[in-house]
This record gives structure tokens, C-alpha cells and sequence, in this order.
């Protein structure tokens, strides 16, 4: 069993598969500071609001006393957009990334078969001669 597990292992699609985990993984850090750090101040600033701070309140909060009892419910819509905006642009790259890897990987056509020279076509002729005696 052991033996069978090393064999899995090492098999080029795992490593390929481990590899391409790791490299999506920093990419998707390297995005998602593009977005937070680029991308989504420019939003703010034309909206006049940070995007994660848009929110659709549910429930105000409650306070007695001077403490807050009942925190404040509400939908954080400003944080999905930003993470399908996320999304969007890793699976974008992501579609070009393959894209031209398979245009990399395109298999040429066979080259058609070449014709026997006259030579070898009169040794066939010759050959089926013999045979046929």
C-alpha cells in the first residue's frame, strides 16, 4: 500500500496539480491586494464611501444604559462586489493563462505519408511476382 501511494504521489499530474495550487493561491494574495489597494480607493473615492462599508441595515443597534445591547444587523453587499470583482479578474486571467497554453500546446498534423519512390514500387511488383509462383 505504501509502495502504491509513493507511486500516486510522484505521478506528474499530483505535482503538477500541487504546484498549480501554490501559484493560484499567490496569485489570488497578489489580486486581491491589486483590488484593496488600487482598485477599490479609486470606487471609494467616486462614490464618496469605501465599498465594504455598503450596507443595507436590518436592525439598528440598542443601547441601555450607555452599552450596546443588541449589536446593529445589516446586509454587507459592499463586501460581495468586492470580492465577485475579486472573482471576476482571477478567473479572467485565469481563462488567458489557459488560453495560451493551449495554443502552446497545439498539435501540428501528421505530415502526410510519403509516397514509395518508383524503386520501391518496382521492388513491391517484383515481391508480389514471387509470392504468386
Amino acid at each position: 500500500m505504501l509502495k502504491e501511494f509513493k507511486e500516486f504521489a510522484m505521478k506528474g499530474n499530483l505535482i503538477d496539480l500541487a504546484v498549480a495550487f501554490v501559484m493560484g493561491a499567490a496569485f489570488t494574495k497578489v489580486t486581491n491586494a491589486f483590488i484593496e489597494g488600487m482598485i477599490m480607493p479609486i470606487v471609494g473615492m467616486i462614490q464618496g464611501k469605501d465599498l465594504k462599508a455598503w450596507t443595507l441595515p436590518l436592525k439598528d443597534a440598542v443601547i441601555v444604559n450607555g452599552k450596546e445591547t443588541v449589536a446593529e444587523v445589516s446586509i454587507k453587499y459592499g463586501t460581495f462586489i468586492t470580492v465577485t470583482i475579486e472573482f471576476l479578474i482571477v478567473a479572467f486571467v485565469m481563462f488567458l493563462v489557459i488560453k495560451a497554453m493551449n495554443k502552446m500546446k497545439a498539435v501540428e498534423p501528421a505530415p502526410a505519408p510519403v509516397e514509395p519512390t518508383t524503386q520501391e514500387k518496382l521492388l513491391m511488383e517484383i515481391k508480389e511476382l514471387l509470392k504468386n509462383k
